[in-house]
């Protein structure tokens, strides 16, 4: 494993970095923070979390 970069729709949103047999996702993105410091077993999982955190995240209301 090797530290690289994950995109969401083509824009950079955090880092993927080993660690412990896992991948740790650095946030560098607001709207994926939650997931910040989380591990995750593959890339795929880590995007398929992405993806679904911000179809359940909800806009904010002005």
């Amino acid at each position: 494993m090797q530290k690289q970069v994950i995109e969401h729709g083509g824009l950079p949103v955090g880092i993927a970095i080993p660690d412990s047999g896992k991948l740790r996702f650095i946030a560098v993105k607001f709207h994926v923070i939650d997931l910040d410091d989380r591990r995750f077993a593959t890339v795929g999982e880590l995007r398929a979390a992405i993806s679904d955190h911000l179809k359940s995240s909800s806009p904010i209301a002005a």
